[in-house]
C-alpha cells in the first residue's frame, strides 16, 4: 500500500533545508552565468518506475497528474494547464525510456525533456494534430537563437497505443529511439558550435497547449500547430512507464567553473561515467533521416520544451510533511533513507529498527503528486 512516511523528530529536522518553488520551466541558478549554485543530487543507478501501481516520491508534481492502472495521466482541458512530473534527481549522461501515449488535439503538445541548471537541452516532442511523427531537438546552454536543431520523424499510431521512446546520451552522441528502431543519431562533433548538451539533467515530462494564443507568442502557436480549441477536449496524454539509467555514479554532481563542459563536472563520491559500459551501451548501426520544421514564421520553442503549468492546482511545497497539492523543489535524505530501483525514497530496515521509539510511521493515503523532498541517494 501506498504512504507518506510521518516522520518525527529526526525527518523534521531535515525539512529546514527545503527550500520552496514551484517545478521550473527555466532554472533558478545557472552556473555558467557566475556564482556558486547548489550541486545537483546524482541518480547513480538505474530507476524503472511502472505509474500503473500509483505515484512515487522521486518526482514532483506540477498541476493535476492522474493515475489509474494504465499509468499516469497529464490532462489540458483549459487555458494554462501544463501537468508534468519532474524528477528530484539529475542524470550525467545516461538513458530515459518512456512508455507512453501522446495526447491528441490540435496544438497540444506532449513532451519529454531533459535539461540542465545551465540548459543544455534534450527533447521530444509529439504535436496532436499529428499521431504519426514525432519530433527531436537539443539546445545548448539555453541558445535558442536559431530552430534548425529539430527533426520530425515517422512514427506510426503515438495516440493509439503505448509506445516506448528512448533517448541515450553520452558524452559522445545522442540518439532518439522509438519502437526500439534508431529515428536520429547526432554526433558531438556535428552539433552547432558549443551547442552539445553536456551538463547533468533533469527528467521532465507532461502536456501543455503550445497553440493557446493567449498564454504563447505566435511563433510557438504556429508551431505547435494550433490555435487550441478547449471546447474539443479535454486532451490527454497517458504515460505507462519510466526507465532511467545514470550512466555516472555518485551522491551529487557540482560545476567546478562556469565553462558548462562536461569535463568540468566533478561526481561527488563517484565519478563521471562510472555505470557506463556495463551492459548498458548502445550500439547504432544505422538511423533514419529526419526531415526539417519548415514554417512561415519564426518557430519559438519555449527555453525548456514544457510550459510552466499555470492551473490553480500548481501549490508550493512548504515542508516536512508535504502539504496536498505541493510541489517541492529539493532536499536531503537524511541518515537511514534510500531510493530504491522503483524510484521510491524509503526509510531502510536498520534505521526503523534504530528509530523505532522516536519514528512513527502513519500511513494516510495514496501519494498524489509524487512529492517527498528527500532525495539524495546515501548508497
Amino acid at each position: 500500500m501506498r504512504g507518506i512516511f510521518k516522520a518525527a523528530t529526526a525527518v523534521a529536522a531535515a525539512a529546514t533545508c527545503f527550500q520552496p518553488g514551484r517545478a521550473q520551466t527555466w532554472s533558478k541558478c545557472n552556473p555558467v552565468q557566475g556564482g556558486q549554485c547548489p550541486p545537483n543530487t546524482a541518480l547513480g543507478m538505474a530507476v524503472n518506475v511502472d505509474f500503473s501501481k500509483g505515484a512515487v516520491n522521486s518526482f514532483a508534481a506540477s498541476g493535476t497528474p492522474s493515475y489509474s492502472r494504465d499509468g499516469v495521466s497529464f490532462t489540458v482541458s483549459r487555458s494554462g494547464d501544463a501537468p508534468q512530473l519532474a524528477s528530484l534527481f539529475y542524470i550525467m549522461f545516461g538513458r530515459v525510456e518512456i512508455t507512453m501515449k501522446a495526447a491528441p488535439g490540435a496544438g497540444i503538445v506532449s513532451s519529454l525533456v531533459l535539461e540542465s541548471d545551465d540548459l543544455d537541452e534534450i527533447d521530444i516532442e509529439w504535436l496532436g494534430t499529428n499521431p504519426d511523427e514525432i519530433q527531436s531537438n537539443y539546445f545548448g546552454k539555453g541558445q535558442t537563437t536559431t530552430y534548425n536543431r529539430g527533426q520530425f520523424h515517422a512514427v506510426s499510431g503515438t495516440q493509439a497505443g503505448f509506445i516506448t521512446y528512448t533517448v541515450d546520451w553520452t558524452q559522445d552522441r545522442i540518439v532518439w529511439m522509438a519502437g526500439g528502431k534508431v529515428v536520429r543519431e547526432l554526433k558531438a562533433s556535428e552539433a552547432e558550435a558549443n551547442q552539445y548538451p553536456q551538463t547533468p539533467m533533469q527528467v521532465k515530462f507532461g502536456a501543455w497547449a503550445g497553440g493557446d494564443p493567449s498564454t504563447n507568442a505566435p511563433g510557438t502557436v504556429e508551431w505547435a500547430r494550433g490555435p487550441t480549441d478547449y471546447s474539443k477536449g479535454p486532451f490527454s496524454m497517458l504515460v505507462q512507464r519510466v526507465v532511467i539509467s545514470d550512466y555516472s555514479t555518485g551522491k551529487q554532481y557540482r560545476y567546478k567553473d562556469s565553462s558548462g563542459s562536461w569535463q568540468s563536472i566533478e561526481a561527488v563520491g563517484g565519478s563521471v561515467n562510472g555505470n557506463f559500459n556495463k551492459g548498458n551501451s548502445l550500439t547504432v548501426t544505422a538511423s533514419a533521416v529526419g526531415t526539417t520544421p519548415t514554417t512561415t514564421g519564426i518557430v519559438s520553442i519555449p527555453v525548456g520544451g514544457i510550459a510552466k503549468d499555470g492551473s490553480p492546482a500548481t501549490a508550493t511545497q512548504t515542508g516536512w510533511p508535504w502539504v496536498a497539492s505541493a510541489s517541492p523543489s529539493g532536499g536531503t535524505i537524511p541518515s537511514g533513507w534510500y531510493m530504491n530501483s522503483n524510484g521510491k525514497i524509503m526509510r531502510s530496515n536498520a534505521a526503523a529498527l534504530q528509530n523505532s521509539a522516536s519514528l512513527s510511521v502513519a500511513i494516510l493515503g495514496p501519494l498524489t503528486l509524487g512529492v517527498v523532498v528527500f532525495f539524495h541517494r546515501l548508497w
